[in-house]
């Protein structure tokens, strides 16, 4: 079996024989509506091979969709000009970036349609290409546009360089609605929907499609899907990784299911993951090891949002908020949701709330991962390893060589903490913790107070108390003047008490002590 891993050109897929999951019925659905429509879905999730699919549709390519359902759905075939403007696949860092991405989709379509260029001006250009395409085809155009946002997400960090391109694309997005009566069909897709764009703000009638329960399965691959299409390579992955069928089928849905576009939808796999692991009949992580968004935890950082809350399945957020347009510097949520890290677990109708959480287990560890090389100071590559060594010392019940190894990590030189210190030592201590895979809480709320950190594995109960620029008996004394411990006395599994002392100005555990 040829896996389409990387392959976003749906011309090639077909003619290469690569498998392909057939979304041509929701596409015909799509298309004969006509107007305008908006997807959002995260990196690698297929929406780049989407918007190819709906290019050679909308060109009359009929013979590419031979065995799908489009070809009986279908029966004019028409060839209508399409314009396909691709903002992925390029690094957006300076002014003439952008500029150069628009300016060689121009050409081209100029040439394509004899548009006359009078000036330079891309609004006034597009404007031309549109009416030149209608003219000489005698059809209304098509409008392609894939990861329309990508220069503005990739500067949520650079607001100078981000509010040029919002200017230049408001112009140029906005030319739609000037010309809308010359445009059979527009589409664009990205991960968020950018505030401060005309293409939200001017075409009142787009069709935001991506918490649409009708379209939630348009990319992706479902779980009716792997069993109709792969059921032969799972079996190889099983085989491969000593597991049985079934096992293989619940450690993939573990891995890479769980994406939610709508309250009701059925879960999606990430294709991108879930490929790779049925190519190389390996389990990994590879959805992030193709990138890491370290704006995500900046904002997460700047905004003070609790970072607890995301693994403990404890985020709410209001329907308006996370389907509306928005700006992501006051709230990061929904950036986060629409950027793949966070999905729909559950929707209160009554109060239009939605409850969100990791999607799947290689989100949660890459991310837990991620935020702690920003809390910790924890090099990227060796997160593995300080895992088995916790992992072992805690299971085992050593809380001695816990600490030590702790110890150890924080009396690196490199580690800097800014901003509210106790706290920040709390967070990276519970993503260490959380790598673990084992029960772990930050101000666990007992009768008589809160307990900094609660560890729990199958054989022993943590209690953590902390202490900035104090002592661990200070913090032993508190586990026991609280009583701390009590809310498990009917537990059977050996109760550690931990007084941990954090010293703000060597940035190091000065002292701790275990009970």
């Amino acid at each position: 079996m040829l896996y389409p891993i990387g392959i976003q050109n749906f011309e090639k897929l077909r003619e290469g024989g690569y498998v392909y999951i057939d979304k041509t019925a929701k596409v015909h659905k799509l298309v004969s509506a006509g107007g305008y429509y908006f997807l959002s879905r995260p990196r690698r999730f297929g929406k780049s091979l989407l918007v190819s699919t709906i290019e050679a549709y909308m060109s009359g390519k009929k013979d590419l969709f031979g065995g799908l359902a489009l070809e009986k759905l279908e029966t004019d075939w028409a060839a209508y000009p399409v314009l396909h403007l691709d903002l992925s696949g390029k690094a957006y860092n300076t002014e003439e970036a952008l500029l150069n991405v628009l300016n060689y989709h121009l050409e081209q379509w100029e040439k394509a349609y004899s548009a006359e260029c009078i000036d330079n001006n891309p609004e006034t250009r597009f404007k031309r290409i549109i009416d030149a395409a209608y003219a000489v085809t005698g059809y209304q155009v098509v409008i392609l546009i894939d990861e329309y946002d990508k220069p503005i997400i990739d500067n949520l960090d650079n607001p100078a360089l981000q509010d040029y391109y919002r200017s230049l694309l408001q112009g140029f997005y906005g030319v739609m609605k000037a010309k809308d009566g010359s445009i059979r069909l527009g589409f664009l897709t990205g991960v968020t929907k950018i505030g401060k764009l005309s293409v939200f703000s001017g075409l009142n009638n787009l069709n935001d499609i991506s918490m649409d329960p009708e379209y939630s399965d348009i990319c992706g691959i479902s779980g009716s899907d792997l069993h109709k299409y792969f059921s032969e390579s799972v079996n190889e992955l099983a085989e491969r990784n000593s597991m049985t069928e079934n096992e293989c089928y619940s450690k993939l849905k573990e891995m890479y299911d769980g994406y939610h576009f709508s309250e009701d939808s059925e879960g999606m796999y990430n294709p991108f993951s879930l490929l790779n692991t049925l190519q190389k009949k390996r389990f990994n992580e590879y959805w992030f090891e193709t990138g890491t968004p370290s704006f995500l935890v900046k904002i997460l950082k700047q905004t003070g949002y609790d970072i607890t809350r995301l693994s403990e399945d404890d985020v709410e957020i209001d329907s308006d908020m996370l389907s509306g347009v928005y700006d992501y510097i006051n709230n990061p949520i929904p950036l986060l949701y629409q950027s793949g890290y966070l999905t729909i677990r559950e929707f209160d109708r009554m109060f239009g709330i939605y409850k969100l959480g990791f999607p799947n287990m290689e989100v949660k560890k890459g991310f837990t991962k991620m935020l702690l090389t920003a809390y910790a100071p924890v090099p990227e590559k060796e997160g593995n390893v300080l895992t088995a060594k916790l992992y072992r010392a805690a299971t085992s019940g050593k809380p001695e060589e816990m600490m030590r190894i702790l110890e150890g990590l924080f009396a690196r030189a490199n580690y800097q903490i800014q901003g509210d210190a106790e706290r920040d030592f709390q967070y990276a201590m519970y993503l260490i913790f959380e790598l673990l895979g084992e029960y772990v809480r930050t101000e666990y709320q007992t009768s008589n107070g809160r307990i900094d950190i609660l560890l729990q594995t199958e054989g022993y109960i943590y209690i953590i108390e902390i202490k900035t620029d104090g002592s661990a008996d200070e913090a032993l004394t508190q586990i026991e003047e609280k009583g701390y411990a009590k809310a498990f006395a009917a537990d059977s599994r050996k109760v550690f008490k931990i007084g941990v002392n954090f010293d703000k100005s060597s940035r190091r555990i000065e002292d701790w002590k275990v009970l």
